[in-house]
C-alpha cells in the first residue's frame, strides 16, 4: 500500500478517489473536511494525518471531521461518517460517528462540491 495525502480543493470525481483508494485501502478513502473552508483531506492511512496536514494549512480543529468514502458505492452509502477524530466531547460529539444531522448535511455538502459526480 502507497498512502500519498492530498488535500482537494477543486472539483474531483469519483474516477479520482479509485485511484486513490486503490493505491490504498482498495475499496475506501479516509477523508477529512473542513467545513468552514470547503476543502477536504484524502489519501492517508489515517484521519490524524489529513487532519494535521489541514491544521498546518489554516484549518481549525471545530471544522475538520473526518469521513470514509467508498466511490464504487451508487448509492448514499457511499460516505461514512466515522473517524476517531470526530471524538469531541467539546463539540458534543462523543463517539466516533457524526451524529449531529446540520453537522451531517454540511459534510454532505462539501462533498457534493468537490465530488461532481457526487
Amino acid at each position: 500500500m502507497s498512502f500519498s495525502i492530498k488535500i482537494i480543493t477543486q472539483t474531483t470525481n469519483r474516477a479520482e478517489l479509485k485511484i486513490i483508494a486503490n493505491e490504498g485501502f482498495g475499496d475506501m478513502i479516509k477523508a477529512v473536511v473542513d467545513l468552514r473552508r470547503s476543502v477536504m483531506a484524502v489519501g492517508a492511512e489515517l484521519h490524524v494525518d489529513e487532519e494535521q496536514l489541514l491544521l498546518q494549512n489554516n484549518s481549525h480543529q471545530e471544522d475538520l471531521w473526518g469521513i470514509n468514502l467508498y466511490p464504487d458505492v451508487s448509492d448514499d452509502s457511499w460516505l461514512e461518517f466515522d473517524s476517531m477524530i470526530n471524538i469531541r466531547p467539546k463539540q458534543n460529539n462523543r463517539t466516533r460517528a457524526v451524529h449531529d444531522p446540520t453537522i451531517q448535511q454540511k459534510i454532505i455538502s462539501v462533498v457534493q462540491l468537490l465530488v461532481k459526480d457526487f
